[in-house]
């Protein structure tokens, strides 16, 4: 490949990543940029995990051989089966030298310690592989990871001048990642609530829309647990805003442990002294018992004085469910009713038979037009 090819290969991998929509997306576009440029057959991104000492495989692109998948759950391998990345590339740079990527084949040792096979050469052979390069990523001054790209048995080995070429193509996927890193670390932001590190108003809109239109489309259970923490006005009054504060970090500590008995529930702050549990696919009755134990949870706070909880789910006989707002009047009105009644469990919209006065409620005219006792808002309630 000549200068403007490789210029060429350069760009269209930084604007693979720059195009990518998420964390795996920038991986796959970093994998297989490398591959391309290198005219490689399969490469794999890796990331070097200190505190467990091992290189964790994050994608793999090409070629695949028997056993490799895409995207593995769990391929890792301890680093010291790779001396290189612990002893030789350190050494390289303990001597004023740059982190250069180097090549190695199935045809004898790889480059490092004299004498020394890496585990790579074996893995090279296993795979059916002749040879490859390996290009160090790295990022704040640290190694990252690699980027490892492969050729079969039977093609040209990789030169010097491809791991010179390796290492350049490494700094691009390096400035990626941070890249990518700092667009999710936006992104979380966007979507936590400061104070109890749950998701926030803006996380439920999206999952709550999202979980109405699969059940629509696949009638897919969708629940929501939206409560009020009572008494957080007297603490702030009475103790001050920092003792108020413990008590909703307290709380949401509570909620985020009782989300944990649905798989994959979305344990949130809507704003001032509301939270709520969006749980996709698990039973009704699953929800309610969860909801059950954050009220019994909650009473036990110190200073609070337990929670209204109120439950909404599609499972109950609480008519059509097709938007994401009528799931949500639906549990307001239960918590509503919880709240009015100082009910010390959940109130489940739907449970008191057809003419279920919380299903009355939250589908009265009336309370469209006087504006919803409860909305997706950032404020303490009266």
């Amino acid at each position: 490949m000549g200068e403007d090819g490789r210029l060429t290969a350069v760009v269209a991998l930084a604007q693979g990543m720059a195009a990518a929509q998420s964390t795996r997306e920038a991986w796959r576009a970093a994998a297989l940029g490398g591959c391309l440029a290198l005219g490689g057959s399969f490469a794999a991104l890796s990331v070097w995990e200190r505190e467990l000492g091992r290189l964790r495989v994050l994608v793999n692109v090409g070629e695949l051989a028997e056993g490799e998948e895409e995207f593995p759950e769990d391929e890792s391998y301890p680093v010291h089966q790779f001396a290189e990345i612990t002893e030789f590339l350190h050494e390289r740079w303990a001597g004023g030298g740059e982190p250069d990527a180097w090549v190695e084949t199935a045809e004898g040792p790889a480059a490092g310690r004299p004498g020394y096979v890496h585990q790579r050469v074996a893995a090279l052979r296993r795979r059916g592989r002749g040879c490859c390069v390996v290009a160090p990523i790295v990022l704040h001054g640290r190694a990252w990871g690699e980027l490892y790209v492969a050729r079969p048995v039977g093609e040209r080995v990789f030169e010097r001048a491809d791991a010179d070429f390796a290492t350049v193509l490494a700094s691009v996927v390096a400035a990626g990642i941070a890249q990518t890193e700092r667009l999710e670390e936006v992104r979380r932001l966007a979507y936590t609530d400061a104070l109890t590190g749950l998701a926030n108003r803006r996380a439920v809109d999206a999952a709550l829309d999202e979980a109405v239109e699969r059940h629509r489309a696949e009638h897919v259970v969708v629940s929501l647990v939206v409560c009020d923490l009572n008494g957080l006005k007297r603490v702030n009054d009475t103790h001050g805003h920092a003792v108020g504060d413990r008590l909703l970090e307290r709380f949401g500590s509570v909620l985020s442990l009782c989300g944990a008995m649905l798989p994959g529930a979305l344990a949130a702050r809507l704003g001032g002294d509301e939270f709520c549990l969006l749980a996709v696919g698990s039973p009704a009755d699953a929800v309610a018992k969860a909801a059950e134990e954050l009220c019994r949870r909650a009473a036990e706070l110190e200073l609070g004085d337990g929670v209204a909880c109120g439950v909404a789910s599609t499972e109950d006989p609480v008519g059509p469910v097709r938007s994401a707002r009528r799931l949500f009047r639906l549990a307001d009105a239960a918590q509503y009713r919880a709240k009015a009644e100082r009910a010390a469990g959940p109130v489940v919209a739907g449970r008191e038979g057809p003419d279920d006065p919380v299903v009355r409620l939250a589908d009265e005219p009336s309370r469209e037009e006087d504006g919803e006792r409860r909305r997706f808002r950032g404020r303490h309630s009266p």
